[in-house]
């Protein structure tokens, strides 16, 4: 729905002015219109010179002495309070300017996540909403601060790049608020772990949808958001509220690497519970790498464990059909096995690569 414009003046005085006006007209001083309205002259002459506002009572009590309707006093102040907000808001978004330019605005806005504006201005008012907050301190107070811990635990505050960050982790909690999912259930999603892991060896096309679908009757909710320039994060997990958050990326846009993201981020939401926020591949003050290995050995159990890696390994040479052979007795993926072996080096990247299926995401979005 297209925004109406609106007409805001670049000034409107305060209601004392026309009050004093109103006085000289009748030649009645301030403290004369004190005792006829009641009120103490303090009080009138703080309205006379703007440092009072003109409340409901006191505007009733002006209609009878100067014979002008209340709504005209109040739709005064009003005005003037709106003129006087509107002036800090300018003064906020003025403070934000070099804010907003540390964003990775323009991809922002190619993914749909804000909208495409040249103007810095118009930058700063896209990010105040797409964060929902209202000042730059704000995003700071929140992200580096940690001053609304039951949401977010850690601070970004030294981390290289915090604004690309924090926009993909935004995107994400946007995301998740648009998922329904019932309260969370660590006995049903390790149930659900097991018809994922089938859901990994086969992969069938739509397998992302059916992946979001089995995590959410566990009560987890699993979102895709793609990479930000400066932010190549693999997955996050995290608690919002009582609902734990998988976040991923498909940063590497393959099987292998994105299934064990996603166990990862399972096992800290079963080891690790609400105190822990993980985001992968981003250095923070509070990452733990305790907790980080402990989590990777969570995935490895669940993708392609070691001692079938020893399995494998004590029948090399094998074939192409070996290794499938292997992959539907262990109810794993090819790739698994392949990418395992390519990371620990003990294969070439270019040796089965076949096995490794791509992962494009991008109708998700």
């Amino acid at each position: 729905m297209a925004k109406k414009n609106k007409y805001f003046p670049q000034s409107v005085s305060h209601p004392g002015k026309t009050l004093d006006e109103k006085l000289n007209e009748l030649n009645m001083g301030p403290k004369e219109f004190a005792i006829r309205t009641g009120k103490p002259e303090k009080t009138i002459s703080a309205i006379l010179n703007g440092d009072s506002a003109i409340t409901p009572d006191m505007a009733v009590k002006f209609e009878s002495v100067l014979k002008i309707p209340a709504y005209f006093w109040l739709n005064n102040q009003r005005d003037y309070d709106e003129y006087i907000a509107r002036v800090k808001r300018k003064n906020a978004f003025e403070k934000a300017l070099g804010w907003a330019r540390a964003f990775p605005y323009a991809e922002m806005a190619k993914l749909g996540w804000v909208a495409a504006t040249q103007k810095t201005e118009g930058k700063v008012e896209e990010l105040f909403q797409f964060f929902s907050f209202s000042t730059k301190t704000a995003w700071e107070n929140y992200y580096y601060g940690k001053k609304l811990k039951v949401n977010f635990r850690i601070s970004l505050k030294h981390t290289k790049e915090p604004y690309a960050v924090s926009a993909w982790l935004r995107q994400g909690e946007i995301l998740a608020g648009e998922l329904s999912a019932p309260d969370y259930n660590a006995g049903k999603f390790k149930q659900k772990l097991r018809l994922i892991k089938n859901l990994m060896a086969e992969q069938p096309e739509y397998f992302f949808e059916k992946l979001q679908e089995l995590c959410l009757e566990a009560g987890v909710k699993v979102v895709y958001t793609p990479c930000l320039p400066k932010a190549p994060i693999h997955g996050s997990t995290r608690w919002l509220g009582d609902t734990p958050l998988i976040q991923l990326s498909a940063r590497y846009k393959q099987n292998d690497r994105f299934w064990f993201t996603f166990f990862h981020e399972a096992g800290h939401i079963l080891l690790h519970g609400k105190k822990y926020i993980s985001i992968e591949n981003v250095d923070f003050d509070d990452v733990e790498i305790e907790k980080e290995h402990e989590a990777d050995n969570f995935a490895v159990d669940w993708t392609f464990s070691e001692e079938q890696e020893k399995e494998v390994k004590n029948s090399f040479p094998v074939t192409d059909d070996d290794i499938i052979a292997f992959a539907k007795k262990f109810n794993t993926h090819p790739a698994l096995i392949i990418g395992r072996f390519q990371h620990e080096k003990f294969l070439h990247y270019s040796e089965g690569r076949q096995f490794i299926k791509p992962i494009n995401l991008t109708n998700i979005v």
